[in-house]
């Protein structure tokens, strides 16, 4: 028979080797998601994208594209092929890991009153998504998101930015 402080110690002793473990796994999972989600892309978009009037060089700091119907439906071909795996069909995001992009803009359009201030706002939206499409996303050393720089070209990007600006709830 042991003595309760053993016992204690002994609990205690189990419990650190199944937290190590779990830590150990947490890791392991941790460092094959992160490899998986920087692994360059190589599905390559089969979407028709030559519809999308030509943009060229350098990259635009607005979206071009913006209220123009027949480029959001080419952008939702785009986002089903390219972004609903993470970000659900149709950018319904309900059930998927990432977030859903139909409310990047509710901030400037639910809450600003100013037409200037809006434009800023969705105008500060449109770099953030340039720049997440193209280099990804990275918090605390982990990818979340894989750049899509080098894939998909500024009209893609764009088209796939009206399409979100055209399910906004």
């Amino acid at each position: 028979m042991h003595s309760p402080l053993t016992n204690v110690l002994r609990g205690v002793a189990t419990a650190l080797r199944m937290t190590g473990l779990a830590m150990a796994l947490l890791g392991a999972a941790g460092v094959a998601a992160q490899q998986a989600s920087t692994e360059p892309i190589t599905t390559p978009v089969t979407v028709d994208l030559s519809a999308l009037p030509a943009l060229g060089m350098p990259w635009l700091e607005d979206n071009p594209y913006r209220g123009n119907a027949k480029v959001a439906e080419i952008g939702r071909t785009l986002f089903n092929q390219a972004c609903a795996r993470c970000h659900g069909d149709d950018g319904n995001a309900t059930h998927h890991v990432g977030t859903d992009l139909r409310r990047l803009d509710s901030y400037c359009f639910g809450k600003l009153k100013d037409e200037a201030a809006r434009r800023h706002c969705v105008r500060d939206n449109d770099h953030y998504f340039k720049e997440s499409v193209l280099h990804g996303k990275i918090r605390v050393g982990v990818a979340h998101m894989p750049p899509w720089e080098g894939v998909l070209t500024q009209e893609a990007i764009w088209s796939l930015r009206s399409f979100l600006e055209s399910r906004r709830p």
